[in-house]
């Protein structure tokens, strides 16, 4: 698909009115309601949508279809990531009235780190052919891994800070608590962090390596950076009020990290397949409307069984609860 400079600088202009708008309506710290989280998660949804079905009128039903399938990618993707974010907000025990301030920001981070990865993807791509073995091997070890850590009980863990984190904190200092939104304060004459920057550094580094999977997965399923960057952008941007939609449901999500693996599997194979086709080797390639059908039918299928398994854990643990008392 071609995109102009002016498509590009309109889209990344309209993106930034739709952050700044985010910014302002959440910009007084509060606790964020169910009713509020289902609402702004479902504006995000629509917005995601009408720009798809723009992509459909204006381009056709192969970048629109590509659209739909990285949107979808990303969105799963990402809700696997809130597993982290909650083990975060734990760790560093973020108040529940500035938690959508720092999911703004630690998303804002995100996606602006996100760019600089499409941007060095599509740059490698377009060099190098041949990458698209090493992103295919890459995301088949890493749904393998996905599922070792889900046997283990990955989600169970607690968030350990990476060196670069722990570097800061020792050259900056931190302050020993919250300061309302403040993210630098005067203490004992010298200027520190306060932990709301921490947690912001926290969850936006993070991501980086979250982007080490999502951005090769994303690229199994289009060429084309402009869609790589808007479908990331529309899954990050309703992050945060999913975060509190949905943070309740997440420990009933408990096949989550399957579904994901087969998915991230699926389009490490493709991705395998679309490199050999490249390199002049017979092999069939596998089209948008059968990944897009698949990765549907992967999420559908892992969201019934996963929510059949936690009701069928809860109601396990009623009864040795109910023998207890008799006991």
């Amino acid at each position: 698909m071609e995109v102009s400079l002016t498509t590009w600088l309109l889209t990344v202009a309209g993106l930034c009115v739709l952050v700044a708008a985010d910014f302002f309506i959440g910009r007084k710290p509060h606790d964020v309601s169910i009713r509020e989280a289902g609402i702004w998660t479902a504006v995000w949804v629509i917005l995601a949508c009408l720009f798809g079905v723009g992509l459909l009128v204006v381009a056709g039903g192969g970048p629109a279809g590509e659209f739909f399938a990285g949107y979808i990618t990303e969105k799963s993707l990402s809700v696997d990531n809130l597993f982290v974010f909650v083990l975060i907000m734990s760790k560093f025990a973020v108040p529940s009235q500035y938690q959508q301030r720092v999911l703004m920001v630690g998303v804002l981070v995100a996606l602006v780190l996100r760019a600089a990865f499409i941007a060095a993807g599509a740059a490698i791509i377009s060099a190098f052919s041949w990458v698209f073995y090493i992103f295919g091997a890459f995301l088949i070890y890493t749904a393998w891994k996905l599922i070792q850590d889900a046997r283990k009980g990955g989600h169970d863990e607690e968030y350990e800070e990476n060196k670069l984190l722990k570097t800061i904190e020792h050259r900056f200092g931190v302050a020993d608590r919250y300061h309302g939104t403040k993210l630098w304060i005067e203490e004992n004459g010298k200027r520190v962090m306060t932990p709301m920057l921490v947690v912001m550094l926290a969850i936006g580094s993070t991501d980086v390596l979250f982007a080490l999977d999502s951005i090769p997965a994303i690229y199994g399923l289009t060429q084309d950076p402009y869609i790589v960057f808007t479908a990331n952008a529309f899954a990050l941007m309703g992050l945060r009020q999913l975060y509190f939609l949905i943070g309740g449901l997440l420990k009933r999500l408990v096949h989550l990290s399957y579904g994901l693996s087969v998915i991230l599997g699926f389009i490490g194979v493709k991705l395998i397949l679309h490199a050999l086709h490249e390199s002049g080797v017979h092999v069939p390639e596998i089209g948008i409307p059968f990944s897009l059908g698949f990765i549907v039918l992967v999420l559908a299928v892992t969201t019934v069984t996963s929510l059949v398994a936690a009701r069928k854990q809860e109601q396990e643990q009623e009864q040795e609860e109910e023998r207890e008392r008799e006991g």
